[in-house]
C-alpha cells in the first residue's frame, strides 16, 4: 500500500478512535432529550421556558464538545537540525484531556439544565404563593357578599310588603338599602382588587410537592453543577496529545514517510489551583447561605409572611367573634317583640350583623388558608 494511502488509513482511523473514546467517557444522552415532564412538572408555559433554556445550552455543549474531541489538522515546514533539509509535514493531533473534557462538558450543560428545571419551578411557586392565596380569599368573600345580599333582598321585600300595608315606617326600609349600597361597593371593591393580582396561568408551577421538597431539589441540583464544574476545572492539570502525519523532503522533493508523536505534560501549578478551586467551593457555600436572591432565603421569607399572617388573622377572627356574640345577643332581645321601633331596631342589627358575616367568614377562611398552605409546604 502507497505510503499516502497509509496516511490517509491513519488519520481515519485517529479519528474514529478519537470520537469513540469521546463517546464511551460522555455517554450522556443530548440535554433537548431530557424529558422535563419528569414528576409533577406539567404545566406547559413554564415546560417550554425551561426547554427552550436547555434547548440553548445543548447546542452550546454541542458545539464545544465537538471542538474538543475532534482532531486538528496541522501542516507546515520544519528543519529538525542545520545539518538535515527542510521537512514538509502535515498531520493530525489530538488531545487526550480535550476528549475527556468534551464529556464533561455536556455533564455540566446537563447539570445546569436540571438546576435551571428544579430553580424555576421553586421559584414559580414562591413568588405566585401570596398572590395566589389572596386571590382566592377574594373569590371566597365574594361568595360571602352574595350569600349577604341575597338574605337582604328577602329582608328588603319583607319590609317593603310591611311599608304598603303601613305597618313600618320608610327609614325602617332606607337603613336596610344604604347596606345593600355597602354590600355593592364591597363587592365592586374585590372585584377591583382580584383584577389587578396577576397569578400567571400555569401558578403554581404545577408541581404539587411541598416547596420545602422544591427547595432541596434545587440545593441538590446547584452541588451536583458545582461538582460537574469543578471536576471539568481541575481536567486541566494534565495532557497526552497524540501527533500522526506523514513528511516530505523540500528539496530535492523526495524521501517521504510517516510520522508520529506522543506528548505527556503537566500543569506545574497543578497544586495551587486545586487549591483555589477547593477554596472556591468552600466560599461558594458561604455566599448561598447569606445570598439575599436565593430560592432558600426567599421561602423562608415567605414562611414568615404567612406566620405573621395567620397571627394577625387570629387576632382579627377573635375580636369579630366577641362583635358577633353582641349582635346576637341583642337580636335575641328584640326577637319577640311587636312594636316598630323593636322591628327598626332588629332590621339594622340583622345588618350589622350580614356584613360582620362577611368580615367573619372572610377572616376564618383566610385563617384556615395559611395554616393549610404552611401545614402542606413547611
Amino acid at each position: 500500500m502507497p505510503w499516502s494511502q497509509r496516511m490517509l488509513v491513519i488519520a481515519a482511523v485517529l479519528a474514529m478512535s478519537t470520537r469513540i473514546f469521546a463517546q464511551d467517557i460522555a455517554p450522556n444522552p443530548d440535554l433537548h432529550t431530557i424529558d422535563l415532564r419528569t414528576k409533577d412538572l406539567r404545566m406547559n408555559d413554564l415546560r417550554t421556558d425551561q426547554q427552550a433554556y436547555c434547548e440553548y445550552l445543548s447546542q452550546q455543549a454541542q458545539a464545544q464538545r465537538d471542538l474538543l474531541r475532534t482532531p486538528s489538522a496541522i501542516t507546515g515546514i520544519t528543519q529538525p537540525s542545520a545539518a538535515l533539509p527542510m521537512q514538509l509535514v502535515w498531520g493530525v493531533t489530538t488531545s487526550l484531556s480535550d476528549m475527556k473534557k468534551a464529556g464533561l462538558t455536556m455533564d455540566v450543560a446537563q447539570k445546569n439544565c436540571e438546576l435551571y428545571t428544579a430553580t424555576t419551578s421553586a421559584q414559580q411557586d414562591i413568588q405566585y404563593a401570596l398572590p395566589s392565596l389572596e386571590k382566592q380569599a377574594l373569590q371566597h368573600r365574594l361568595d360571602l357578599i352574595q350569600q349577604a345580599s341575597d338574605k337582604l333582598d328577602a329582608l328588603i321585600a319583607t319590609t317593603t310588603k310591611m311599608l304598603d300595608a303601613q305597618n313600618v315606617t320608610r327609614p325602617m326600609l332606607f337603613s336596610l338599602q344604604t347596606t345593600r349600597i355597602k354590600l355593592n361597593a364591597d363587592r365592586a371593591d374585590t372585584q377591583s382588587k382580584i383584577a389587578t393580582i396577576y397569578t400567571p396561568t400555569y401558578a403554581l408551577s404545577g408541581d404539587d410537592r411541598p416547596i420545602k421538597e422544591l427547595v432541596a431539589q434545587k440545593q441538590a441540583s446547584e452541588t451536583a453543577e458545582q461538582k460537574a464544574l469543578d471536576k471539568l476545572s481541575r481536567q486541566s492539570d494534565w495532557d497526552v496529545s497524540l501527533s500522526f502525519g506523514a513528511h516530505q523532503q523540500v528539496n530535492p522533493f523526495d524521501n517521504r514517510g510517516a510520522y508520529g508523536a506522543v506528548t505527556v505534560s503537566y500543569n506545574l501549578a497543578s497544586h495551587a489551583i486545586n487549591k483555589h478551586l477547593d477554596q472556591a467551593a468552600s466560599a461558594y457555600d458561604d455566599w448561598k447561605k447569606v445570598q439575599q436572591g436565593d430560592i432558600a432565603h426567599s421561602a423562608t421569607i415567605l414562611k414568615q409572611q404567612v406566620t405573621n399572617g395567620i397571627s394577625a388573622q387570629e387576632t382579627r377572627l377573635k375580636s369579630l367573634q366577641e362583635e358577633e356574640k353582641q349582635i346576637e345577643s341583642s337580636l335575641q332581645l328584640v326577637d319577640n317583640v311587636g312594636t316598630t321601633a323593636a322591628l327598626e331596631f332588629h332590621n339594622q342589627l340583622t345588618s350589622t350583623h350580614l356584613l360582620l358575616g362577611i368580615e367573619t367568614g372572610d377572616a376564618s377562611f383566610r385563617l384556615g388558608q395559611m395554616r393549610e398552605f404552611l401545614e402542606n409546604n413547611y
